[in-house]
């Protein structure tokens, strides 16, 4: 078992179905891993890279699910950027992979020799570079978990012979025990201050004639949403939702037949 195999392996107890990317020889050992497991997770081929973390924010989007890019060293992970900020900036599940020059070779200016963890500082709310075969299951967990926990990009970087090392070859340090990060995510709850909930209902209690624009804000709480505008407020409600939530709201709808809520799928 290598580094790569150790990576996909994980990506696949972590939900992972699909991977957008385009190969490259930085991420040689990575392509492999992804092909000898084909039945259980699928690459998405494209022909940028930028589409590549394009389709990763889409389908995070779509379907409230942790979106996974992969792309080459150097200009192949610079490609991702614009597709990465757009998840950043509407705070999608994101994680990115790119490959590194061969370790030995790093910062000796040698083809394609760019730090890419350096590089994803900014865009990324978790961002490291793996060093080996006894480094990556922690990393990828720590990643896939803040991806998803805080609702960004994360970026994981791997140099090139790295990604074939073999487990059993690489000595781990005394400090690094082994399985002890777990699969296991719990999203932050984000709750208002009690303060900005009165001052909210003073609003709509004294409002006439009310609109409620709800966005991801409302994710999680559709019964409440439809409670406080037809039962409290008697509002005519138009519910705007992903495919991912659409059966959730069918139920709901299905248990307490309100009449005056129009559902739209995006």
């Amino acid at each position: 078992m290598n580094t790569a195999e150790l990576l996909v392996d994980r990506l696949i107890d972590w939900g992972v179905e699909v991977v957008f990317g385009l190969p490259g020889d930085g991420i040689n050992g990575i392509m492999e891993a992804l092909r000898t497991r084909q039945d259980k997770i699928r690459f998405v081929q494209v022909r940028h890279e930028e589409t590549a973390a394009f389709m990763a924010c889409g389908y995070a989007k779509f379907t409230g699910r942790l979106g996974v890019c992969l792309a080459t060293s150097g200009p192949g992970g610079i490609h991702l950027l614009n597709g990465l900020y757009d998840a950043k900036l509407d705070h999608q599940p994101v994680l990115a992979i790119t490959g590194l020059q061969f370790h030995d070779l790093i910062g000796t200016h040698t083809q394609q020799d760019v730090a890419l963890d350096k590089l994803f500082v900014d865009v990324a709310v978790y961002n490291e570079r793996v060093m080996g075969a006894t480094h990556v299951e922690n990393v990828v967990d720590l990643a896939c978990r803040t991806a998803l926990s805080y609702r960004g990009v994360a970026h994981i970087t791997i140099p090139v012979d790295f990604q074939e090392q073999e487990l059993k070859d690489a000595k781990r340090s005394k400090r690094n025990v082994p399985h002890h990060t777990s699969d296991i995510c719990t999203p932050l709850p984000l709750l208002p201050r009690e303060s900005d909930l009165h001052d909210a209902a003073d609003i709509l209690n004294a409002g006439k004639k009310i609109a409620i624009l709800t966005g991801q804000g409302a994710l999680g709480a559709v019964l409440q949403l439809l409670r406080l505008s037809l039962e409290r407020l008697w509002l005519r409600t138009i519910v705007h939702t992903r495919p991912a939530e659409s059966d959730c709201w069918a139920r709901v709808l299905r248990k307490r037949p309100w009449k005056n809520v129009t559902l739209s799928l995006s």
